[in-house]
Order: structure tokens, then C-alpha cells, then sequence
């Protein structure tokens, strides 16, 4: 983990995703734990990373999220020199 991230605060934070057991528990979490807007960035991110994952082209992909240029460019470089946390849940979604 990062070590400008690693606290017990984000530890204790990244145990109570873990101990979520369904999709109903999660959103009921993120619901009291993120703003409407942090919700939309998080998931927004998501889905640039899966677009960019498919070759789509920035503006496709702005066209279609309404990520921001600045937005796909960082998730981008995160796909590149990242942790891989993108990949890693990328591929797990798709083989559900």
C-alpha cells in the first residue's frame, strides 16, 4: 500500500469494505459514507478505466461518462504506472 495512505484510519476504512457480504450492504455503506457527488466521481472513474481498457478514445469515453479530460487522463495514468487496483477489479467484474 502506499505509504502516504497506509493509517490505521484507512486500514480500519478498507476492513469495513471487506466485511461487507452483498451489494445492498455496500450501497447502504457508501450511501452514509460518500456525498451523491463523490458516489458519481468514484463510479465515473470506474468507467473510464474500463473504457480505456477497451481502446475507446477520450472523447468517446468523455462523450459517454462526462469525465472530463483532466479526469480520463489521470484514471489513465493510474491504469499505467499504478497499483493495478483498476485492473485487478476490472477483470474480476467481468468474469461474473
Amino acid at each position: 500500500m502506499n505509504k502516504k495512505i497506509n493509517t490505521p484510519a484507512v486500514e480500519k476504512l478498507l476492513d469495513a469494505v471487506l466485511c461487507l457480504k452483498n451489494k445492498e450492504e455496500a450501497s447502504k455503506f457508501f450511501e452514509d459514507l460518500c456525498t451523491v457527488n463523490e458516489m458519481i466521481s468514484l463510479s465515473q472513474r470506474l468507467e473510464v478505466a474500463d473504457m480505456l481498457k477497451e481502446g475507446k478514445t477520450y472523447l468517446d469515453i468523455a462523450e459517454k461518462t462526462g469525465a472530463s479530460t483532466a479526469t480520463i487522463s489521470r484514471v489513465n495514468r493510474s491504469l499505467n504506472y499504478g497499483a493495478d487496483g483498476y485492473e485487478l477489479v476490472i477483470d474480476r467484474l467481468k468474469q461474473k
